[in-house]
């Protein structure tokens, strides 16, 4: 067993690659039904395009918003493992009940929309199940990737990169697979070959367990077994949080209760950090905390346009984009496979390119403004796009080039941005602050439905009324986000040499 334990495979820890194949089969589950969502609200259950991107909206930032209290509970008592196993059980629930579907809307020739209010129910409540797995899973399978490595280790970034390319290789086989079986055999069996995807990665999990050389284990377990009302404290946290779905089932209906809810927790995370800062570290700890609260702020920006795949990208390439291929039309859902399949593609030269660079290799405030600037550009591919296609639709290579800038800009950041909250925060609260970076993709989660809405279009049974007014609607909104990535992006590059000060040489340990 210790041969097995201290194994490494392509040079990193054996447990890297058991957390690859977990996290690939739980973004599978993620990602399919993601994918899925705005279609079979639009076009299954007649919503308004305002109404679809706001329910997106407010269902992802809660997905995010919830792995800060998932991390706190892993670092005070359950310790990582425990709460992946707990997450991964409430995510195969959540996605199994998306399989039922009920009755299609249907909308009479006066305009009202008549829909099966039990299945939007069991949809509502599928929903609050995967949201409390992925605030359990989600936080804590990255810090455990962390803890995998020593400090210092320079191994570190590559072995984020690697863990990253495990979440895309499981949404490009999502969105072509589920998406395919969604909209042409039923939604039903688009949600359930996500359920699978979800149950494959629980089990690989469960069986890859001794591969963490003892790591992501509870900090305390005689915490857990302390009794509180006669109930040990892990069943009575495993127990309060199935409950806790109840709530989340009514909240996810209401985005104003989201957006406060978000408010709250932003404005509590920050006051606890600064609490920290304060009773808790040394100077050099401060300046790392604040350059690191610093960058999770930008990746709000980066995140609100990035999300916009999911809801507007996805509704433009439904409505507004030639599809024909060959004689053959392209699902539009299929097109989010592209992002997946440009991360595959370009992960290891991104890996290979940061070591390579040896000192020269830019720092995380610069990857960060690169990230932020590349996904801007992507916005304007569009634009020209639009601008140059007369009044046809616009050509399909379009957005191909458009995912291929944001997949840049996302390997500029997010793998980065994971590897920077594991060597910036203080080993106190590494969970916390993993918490904290969902927090603020939740934020932008929200955000990104709110600009989708910039693009509203007025639609029939789901399908747009007018093509000429469609690209116009989407014209707009990527021109917006065209000047504010690109806007943001250059701000922070005049801002990263007072955020590498402030890190205090960390990048310098870890490519040295």
């Amino acid at each position: 067993m210790n041969s097995n334990q201290n194994s490494t495979i392509l040079g990193h820890p054996t447990g890297l690659f058991v957390l690859f194949f977990t996290e690939m089969w739980e973004r599978f589950s993620f990602y399919g039904m993601k994918a899925l969502l705005i279609f079979y609200l639009t076009k299954y259950h007649l919503f308004a395009d305002t109404d679809g991107n706001l329910l997106v909206g407010s269902y992802a930032a809660l997905v995010y918003a919830m792995p800060v209290i998932g991390g706190y509970l892993a670092d005070k008592y359950l310790g990582f493992r425990k709460a992946i196993l707990f997450g991964g059980i409430m995510l195969v629930l959540g996605h199994l009940g998306m399989a039922y579907e009920g009755n299609a809307a249907t909308q009479s020739m006066t305009g009202e929309i008549e829909r099966d209010n039990f299945a939007l129910q069991c949809f509502y409540m599928s929903l609050a199940f995967i949201i409390l797995g992925v605030g359990f899973l989600k936080a804590n399978i990255s810090s455990l990737v962390g803890e995998l490595y020593e400090v210092g280790d320079k191994r570190r970034d590559s072995g984020f990169t690697i863990f990253y390319m495990g979440i895309n290789l499981g949404s490009f086989l999502a969105t072509i697979l589920c998406t395919y079986l969604g909209e042409t055999y039923g939604w039903s069996y688009g949600f359930g070959a996500a359920g699978i995807g979800m149950l494959l990665g629980l089990l690989t999990f469960i069986w890859g367990t001794p591969t963490f050389r003892g790591k992501g284990e509870p900090k305390e377990p005689s915490l857990l077994t302390e009794k509180k009302y006669l109930i040990p404290n892990e069943w009575l946290i495993y127990g309060l949080s199935v409950l806790s779905t109840l709530l989340i089932w009514q909240v996810v209906q209401s985005h104003e209760t989201v957006q406060t809810m978000l408010i709250v927790a932003g404005a509590v995370s920050f006051i606890y950090i600064v609490y920290f800062m304060i009773a808790e570290l040394d100077a050099v700890g401060r300046d790392r905390l604040i350059a690191l609260t610093i960058l999770i702020v930008f990746t709000i920006i980066f995140w609100a346009l990035f999300e916009q795949a999911y809801t507007s990208l996805n509704l433009f390439a439904d409505r507004a984009l030639d599809r024909n291929v060959f004689g053959w039309e392209v699902p539009a859902g299929n097109f989010l496979s592209l992002n997946a399949l440009f991360i595959i593609l370009f992960a290891p030269v991104f890996a290979w390119v940061w070591v390579k660079m040896g000192k020269y290799n830019p720092n995380t405030a610069v990857k960060f403004a690169l990230g932020i600037i590349f996904v801007g550009l992507g916005f304007g591919a569009l634009v020209f796009g639009i601008n140059i296609s007369d009044i046809g639709k616009v050509g399909a290579w379009w957005l191909v080039l458009a995912y291929l800038l944001h997949t840049w800009g996302e390997l500029c950041l997010s793998p980065v941005g994971l590897s920077a909250v594991t060597k910036l925060s203080p080993a106190k609260i590494v969970g916390f602050m993993m918490g904290v970076w969902f927090l603020a993709t939740a934020t932008s989660e929200f955000v990104a439905g709110k600009l989708a809405n910039l693009a509203s279009v007025d639609v029939n049974a789901g399908e747009a009324l007018d093509l000429a007014v469609a690209k116009a609607s989407y014209l707009s909104l990527f021109e917006y986000l065209f000047y504010a990535g690109v806007g943001f992006g250059v701000l922070l590059l005049a801002l990263s040499p007072l955020l590498k000060k402030l890190m205090h040489g960390v990048d310098k340990e870890l490519n040295s």
